[in-house]
């Protein structure tokens, strides 16, 4: 299949097929072939880019060194775990992130679940660490800023931020249900900007046409179409 690889590299690069979606759509020939050897099955679970929100919170939490509890308390306060959720001050998603917040956390797309709660995780860490361990001080300095903190030399005296505290303190003694919701395609691989519901949906194009293509011919045939959808 090498040689044929090679003529598909050279016939897409002519149809000025980036690099990166080169990449991309090689690697989901890579995985359809494999597949083609052992079921049917929905790419999606293959591909691994099925998330359930739980699936979210668990890694942010093993990623940050943060208590999985207080991320799940904090985007039940923050947005009722509303993916959609834009507050009248333009904090976004999930965890309510801040455009300059978000990009400073290198958070591309504050609408996306799983980039969302990784800033949020990321966010609260780097407080978490500020304050010593002092969840109330992090989660003070989550909603009003470091530097009312600081300058107050604990909670400041807001109405809002007491009450933020106060609730997510309430939500972590008595627990909170995770929603039953499933995220497909909610990331881009890499920084190609291909999501991975596309990658999927070219995996199983690939499988099809591979199916029962034998020839280079078949091969090239479903790159060509694949091109074409990138």
């Amino acid at each position: 299949m090498s040689g044929a690889m090679s003529m598909i590299q050279l016939k897409m690069a002519s149809n000025e097929v980036t690099a990166e979606k080169l990449k991309a759509i090689d690697d989901a020939f890579d995985k359809a072939v494999k597949k083609t050897n052992e079921s049917t099955a929905d790419f999606s679970s293959y591909l691994k880019v099925d998330k359930s929100l739980d699936d979210i919170f668990t890694e942010a939490a093993q990623t940050y060194n943060v208590p999985k509890n207080l991320l799940v308390c904090m985007a039940k306060q923050e947005s009722n775990f509303n993916a959609e959720a834009v507050s009248r001050s333009g904090a976004v998603g999930i965890m309510q992130l801040m455009p300059q917040t978000a990009a400073e956390l290198g958070v591309t797309n504050s609408y996306d679940p799983y980039q969302n709660i990784m800033g949020g995780a990321k966010y609260i860490s780097s407080l978490l660490k500020k304050y010593n361990g002092n969840t109330s001080l992090a989660l003070a300095a989550y909603n009003a800023g470091s530097n009312k903190v600081d300058q107050y030399g604990g909670i400041p005296p807001y109405a809002e931020t007491q009450e933020y505290v106060a609730n997510i303190t309430s939500y972590m003694n008595g627990g909170v249900t995770i929603p039953d919701t499933f995220y497909n395609a909610v990331s881009t691989y890499k920084d190609t900007g291909v999501t991975y519901n596309e990658l999927n949906t070219l995996a199983e194009d690939i499988y099809s046409t591979l199916a029962d293509a034998t020839a280079e011919n078949e091969v090239l045939t479903a790159y060509e179409i694949l091109s074409k959808k990138l």
